[in-house]
């Protein structure tokens, strides 16, 4: 594949995930012609079609135009998929999203953001940081509400900031100047089998990293590398938060990097995200080393405060004072804990109702028991039927077998069409939604019937 990419037809299977459809706007703003299918419209296809797209959802090779160029898939549509079978019989050239994804950042210097989870916010904060001054590529793993979109594409970039993704081993594709490693808990056990594996997968990017890596006190014994940055929350860390002052959609806190001090104010709430503006902070520092000066490094802070969220990460639905909504895309029990735990302090007191989404079955039945131990934080718990995805049921996983474990009295497990008349009827002070799977289409009736 050349490095101009011009003119050519592009066919996108899965074109609605959240990686590939920032590829398809790449190449659909680069002048090629995107055909794709996947499986449900949603607001991503829809706004790929507007842009030119054209996008079917049915499963039918008459769909895909007689001469296609290359074809980019993503790892969740099936190999037996009747149109991947079809290009692999026609010897159409096919490549996965990691792999173009490593070709396009191959000719530009990155910054690449790995990690368990935090990656998609530390990416939106460190492309927030940047884009103003620095022309730039940015793929992002959500929708940033500063932008509005999960890519950034300015004429003529000089660089590329990347979500780097675990899954299947994709980051592995990419060669950044700067990395950033924000987590390493248990996760993808489909893929890696054990922890382990995971851990020793991690390690490989961060040799693959030329300059600099950007860890998380928690993991830094676990990585290796020749310039090794450790950021947190302790003052032994290179880069290290304190004061920190935790309020609903803000947190204050005061970022230290050697003698340096300088005072962040957050639009976003968490501690895990404090924790993700320092490494934002560090990445982008590491990556201008030698070229940054104070005054610099005090522009990027106070850029910090410009950062607006990521849509489904700590997302404000409703703010009442007698009513809160939240939305977030947590589907880790790590990332459950993060979430809850932030809610619970800064609503302290306040009845909290969860309703989660299972994502995957082999991922419900690997952290039964940490995701039941979690979600019994809440002061009710609603559970909705496992999503899927790239998945078979697996005999005796299901959301009642989770519901089962989970120690709580106010525990229930609902279907879609039950959630809303059950919310309004008990409304609850503080409720919140989380999962990664399709309850994001359940977000907006939710809103819309609280609202009314």
């Amino acid at each position: 594949m050349d490095e101009k990419i011009i003119d050519k037809t592009i066919y996108f299977l899965g074109i609605g995930g959240i990686g590939m459809s920032a590829l398809a706007r790449y190449f659909l703003q680069a002048g090629n012609h995107i055909y794709g299918y996947d499986l449900t419209p949603s607001d991503i296809t829809a706004r790929l079609e507007e842009l030119g797209a054209t996008i079917h959802y049915e499963e039918n090779v008459e769909f895909i135009p007689e001469q296609v160029d290359f074809v980019v898939y993503t790892p969740a549509v099936p190999k037996t998929h009747q149109e991947y079978v079809y290009f692999e019989k026609n010897n159409i050239p096919i490549y996965k999203r990691s792999a173009v994804l490593g070709m396009i950042s191959s000719h530009l210097p990155t910054i690449g953001v790995a990690g368990t989870h935090g990656k998609t916010t530390t990416t939106s904060m460190i492309t927030t940081i940047l884009h103003d001054d620095h022309p730039l590529l940015a793929f992002i793993g959500g929708i940033a509400k500063n932008f509005n979109a999960n890519v950034v594409i300015d004429d003529h970039a000089e660089m590329m900031v990347v979500e780097a993704d675990e899954f299947d081993r994709s980051f592995l594709t990419l060669h950044p100047e700067v990395g950033v490693i924000t987590s390493m808990d248990a996760d993808h056990l489909d893929i890696y089998g054990e922890k382990e594996k995971l851990v020793e997968s991690f390690q490989l990017y961060a040799s693959q990293v030329r300059r600099a890596v950007v860890v998380h006190e928690k993991i830094a014994d676990q990585i290796q590398h020749s310039r090794k940055v450790v950021y947190g929350l302790d003052s032994s860390c290179d880069y290290y938060a304190t004061d920190i002052q935790l309020c609903p959609n803000s947190a204050d806190f005061v970022l230290h990097h050697g003698d340096e001090v300088y005072p962040v104010h957050l639009s976003v709430s968490g501690t895990y995200n404090v924790l993700n503006a320092v490494a934002a902070f560090a990445a982008v520092n590491e990556y201008a080393k030698g070229r940054n000066n104070q005054q610099e490094q005090q522009l990027w802070a106070t850029k910090l405060s410009g950062f607006n969220g990521v849509k489904r990460r700590f997302d404000y639905r409703i703010e009442h004072p007698d009513f809160v909504y939240i939305d977030d895309y947590a589907h880790h029990p790590e990332e459950l804990r993060a979430f809850i735990t932030a809610v619970r302090k800064v609503y302290a007191g306040k009845h909290i109702c969860g309703i989660f989404q299972p994502h995957l079955y082999s991922r419900t039945r690997d952290f039964a028991s940490q995701f039941a131990e979690v979600l019994s934080m809440l002061d009710t718990v609603i559970l909705l039927d496992i999503y899927p995805a790239r998945e078979l049921p697996i005999p005796g996983i299901t959301s009642r077998y989770l519901l089962d474990m989970i120690q709580n009295d106010n525990k229930y497990l609902l279907t879609t069409d039950e959630v809303i008349p059950f919310v309004e009827k008990h409304k609850p002070e503080v409720l919140l939604t989380m999962g990664a799977g399709n309850i994001d289409r359940l977000v907006p009736k939710i809103e819309e019937a609280m609202r009314n």
